[in-house]
């Protein structure tokens, strides 16, 4: 069900460089462009995982700055694709935050460059969530990708946007606008539920 599909991008926790648990730093351009994204396909809400306070704070000023008057009027449709962001501080404040507002807790799904064996394709990830009635919710890294405890806790895992490259390290941005236009896609337009 379109209605009940979520995005979340995880700063925190993500494997670094070293292969230590890290948080990334927010992208200003990410809150905008992922939101544009979501408001697009029409995703219920788009959640950024940030636990360090001044990282929260960047984000909080620009929803502040582009939900005041002054924002509004300048671009309404930022202002719309914004209202999207919520912040949290950790993964399980989005696991809790979906499963109190839907009542069930979502199927996750587990999003990265890297191939692995059990992984879903995308046709098998549009019948899913047109015959799904949970909430469904698309998690992506930042950073070197999200860590495996993470996966583990994740009930699919979807196939790479370029499995056969030579080089696959799209902007978390890039990998968000391909993933929900390879499983949405235009059915959302042609009134989809």
């Amino acid at each position: 069900m379109l209605n009940k599909i979520y995005v979340a991008v995880l700063h925190y926790p993500i494997t670094g460089k070293d292969g230590r648990i890290v948080t990334t730093a927010v992208v200003n351009m990410d809150v905008h462009d992922i939101a544009r994204t979501c408001r697009t396909y029409m995703i219920k809400r788009y959640y950024v995982v940030n636990n360090l306070p001044v990282q929260k704070q960047i984000v909080a000023r620009v929803l502040n700055f582009w939900g005041s008057d002054f924002g509004k009027n300048y671009n309404a449709s930022r202002y719309e694709a914004l209202k999207l962001v919520k912040m949290v501080s950790y993964y399980e404040d989005l696991i809790e935050d979906i499963t109190k507002a839907e009542g069930i807790s979502p199927i996750k799904v587990f999003t990265s460059a890297k191939k692995r064996s059990n992984m879903v394709s995308y046709d098998e990830m549009k019948e899913m969530i047109l015959g799904e009635e949970r909430p469904i919710l698309f998690l992506f890294g930042t950073g070197q990708g999200m860590p495996k405890e993470i996966l583990e806790t994740c009930d699919v895992s979807l196939e790479s946007i370029r499995g056969h490259s030579d080089y696959n390290h799209l902007s978390v941005r890039s990998a968000v606008a391909i993933t929900l236009d390879r499983v949405i896609g235009e059915f959302v337009q042609k009134g989809g539920s």
